[in-house]
């Protein structure tokens, strides 16, 4: 096993974190400013919004891939086998997420003035179809939300700011306004709108740390599946919260993250093939719940 290196040059507190500095991050700050300067918002109210299961993303119409999965596996529902491969899956699904996404939301935190470049680079390297259609509208429904829900309570400062989260805020103005003539099918050139590069971007304007933002992004993704897991009958909702609040799945997501915590542009991709597989033959199925 190797260690991936960056390109980037990263300061110290771009470093992975250890399992205390992990805990302090998602501490609220002991001085809580009442002031309406949306540089003085709490980072943690942030947090709870961007965690929320109601975030209109649209992933709810989504599997991840898992009914595919289960229906080539020739799987029956609720049964012993079908939680043993779920639970597979879902070690997988985890796995994949990171290794194609985590590198470029950390790229678009880290350097939110190059998120259109992310967008396109991103862009080019997913190679499935189907996961790119998901990906590009997750990420402009989430810029639809920025537009139309978090962007009066995180204005821009006026006069323009030097400070990283105001930077991201206008690279998200301009990539709002790219992609206002769209017509939302990816064929056109241009700025796409993928989901990941947007979240990072946005996290930045609202204040999180990187670490709360690449840690909700990877527990929003097992949510989905979870949530995609209780609705093809795989098992009942107490199975999947049970499993979403296990120290199994936090190693799981941390590890994952410190892997990649590291992991440039041109060193991302795809260490699950068999998922760009199954999320390609979704739409094949003779009947499904999900949206491919």
């Amino acid at each position: 096993m190797y260690e991936k290196t960056s390109t980037v040059d990263q300061s110290p507190e771009d470093k992975a974190p250890g399992t205390e500095s992990r805990l302090n991050g998602l501490k609220l700050p002991s001085h809580i400013k009442t002031s309406r300067d949306s540089s003085n918002l709490v980072p943690g109210h942030a947090l709870l919004l961007l965690s929320d299961s109601a975030l209109p993303l649209g992933s709810f119409a989504y599997s991840s891939g898992l009914e595919s999965y289960l229906a080539h596996a020739k799987l029956r529902a609720s049964s012993t086998s079908s939680l043993s491969a779920f639970l597979s899956f879902l070690s997988l699904s985890i796995a994949s997420t990171a290794s194609t996404s985590l590198p470029y939301l950390l790229a678009a935190y880290r350097h939110p003035v190059a998120l259109e470049t992310i967008d396109n680079d991103m862009d080019a390297a997913t190679t499935c179809i189907v996961a790119q259609r998901a990906s590009v509208s997750q990420g402009r429904a989430l810029l639809s939300v920025w537009a139309r829900a978090f962007r009066q309570a995180y204005a821009p400062a006026p006069d323009g700011g030097s400070s990283a989260a105001e930077r991201a805020k206008q690279a998200l103005e301009g990539l709002f306004e790219a992609l206002q003539g769209s017509d939302g099918t990816g064929e056109e050139l241009g700025a796409k709108g993928h989901f990941a590069p947007l979240w990072g971007a946005v996290s930045l304007a609202m204040g999180l740390a990187v670490q709360q933002a690449t840690y909700v992004f990877m527990v929003n993704h097992a949510k989905a599946v979870l949530s995609a897991a209780v609705r093809a009958s795989v098992m009942g909702p107490y199975r999947a919260q049970s499993i979403l609040a296990s120290q199994s799945l936090q190693d799981m997501i941390l590890e994952r993250i410190e892997r990649e915590w590291g992991t440039s542009m041109e060193q991302a991709g795809q260490v699950v093939p068999m998922l760009d597989l199954w999320l390609g033959r979704h739409e094949l199925l003779y009947s499904r719940i999900f949206n491919s």
